[in-house]
């Protein structure tokens, strides 16, 4: 079995649960149906529509929401900028032998949960499936099988409650994402969005006026950790084993290269790989090979060192006071360290 070419580092912390389960109220027969037009009681019990009118003044409209890009299915319930609910369902322990995500398997996955997840979504939120004002779902960029899975999944729901449907950029998803937690995150601002399948920095001039400063013009930051992390022989996802692994490690123990300093905002990481590669088979030849944790806290120093130095570059540029980020990659805790 073939598995995707763009492994990814796009995983939540070690710890959380691989799959997520139904528990609430109506569990082994879920209470009601969101395909269905005959209505059903809600877990939450009778339904107390909010007396408001969709698009009026001051209204903030209750979405919807669907991820299923790659290997996590994620559904969310959100009113304005407040995310009234967010479950997961991880398939990292079923990628996690094969090395890298195996796109037939992150669709089938997806949907086995993508119900349930949806039912959960609604019970935790507090919200009655007809108090909905809009569905969305991630439309690209992504592994094709499985965003056709949310994608069709969030059409049909639309389709069926007679509601409108949005198809989001995957980018611009990850984009919005600090508004959700910071109410002081607003244009103009600088963005990183680093995760397994892009590395990028945008100056939001205004909501939905975006420029790209730069770009990855190889491998991405996520791509960078899952390639690294098997030759220093990690597990997958190779960003969450580097940054375990590296506790305790000196980040100057080895100066590993820092590529394009004159390109301000654009990354390269696939020359990274190699230098380690050499590295580590000449320091095995000469038996000075550094402790797991000083290589992995070195390796990390490489590629944490350039996404904070080109975002800061580009805040210099452009004079925006508002610096955010999006993608997994921003799990990193070294990563977070170096921008608070």
């Amino acid at each position: 079995m073939r598995t995707s070419s763009h492994p990814r580092s796009e995983v939540e912390e070690p710890g959380r649960p691989a799959a997520l389960r139904w528990t609430g109220a109506g569990s082994g027969g879920h209470s009601f149906w969101l395909l269905r037009r005959r209505r059903r009681p809600h877990p939450l019990g009778p339904r107390h529509r909010p007396s408001r009118v969709p698009g009026g003044p001051g209204v903030k409209p209750i979405i919807l929401a669907f991820e299923t890009s790659c290997d996590e299915t994620a559904v969310a319930v959100v009113r304005g900028t407040e995310a009234l609910s967010n479950v997961l369902s991880s398939q990292v322990d079923l990628h996690a032998r094969f090395g890298g995500v195996v796109p037939e398997v992150a669709a089938r996955a997806h949907v086995e949960a993508i119900r349930s997840l949806t039912h959960r979504a609604l019970y935790e939120a507090g919200v009655h499936p007809d108090d909905l004002d809009g569905v969305a779902a991630t439309s690209g960029p992504g592994l094709v099988g499985a965003l056709l899975v949310g994608h069709s999944f969030a059409k049909a729901t639309a389709w069926s409650r007679h509601l409108p449907f949005v198809g989001v950029d995957h980018m611009e998803g990850h984009l919005m994402a600090p508004r959700l937690q910071f109410e002081e995150f607003r244009p103009p601002a600088v963005v990183l969005l680093a995760s397994g399948g892009h590395s990028q920095i945008v100056h939001v001039r205004d909501w939905g006026e975006y420029e790209t400063l730069g770009q990855t013009i190889d491998d991405a930051a996520g791509e960078a950790f899952d390639k690294l992390a098997r030759v220093m022989g990690l597990g997958f996802p190779g960003g969450p084993a580097i940054d375990k692994a590296s506790d305790g490690g000196d980040p100057n123990a080895v100066r590993f290269p820092r590529a394009l300093p004159d390109r301000p905002f654009h990354f390269s990481f696939s020359g990274l790989k190699t230098a380690v590669v050499t590295y580590i088979e000449k320091a095995r030849e000469s038996g000075d090979l550094p402790s797991l944790a000083d290589m992995a806290a070195s390796v990390q120093e490489a590629i944490v060192d350039v996404l904070v130095d080109k975002t800061f570059a580009a805040v210099d540029e452009t004079g925006a006071w508002i610096v955010g980020g999006g993608g997994g990659v921003l799990a990193n805790r070294r990563l977070r360290h170096r921008f608070a």
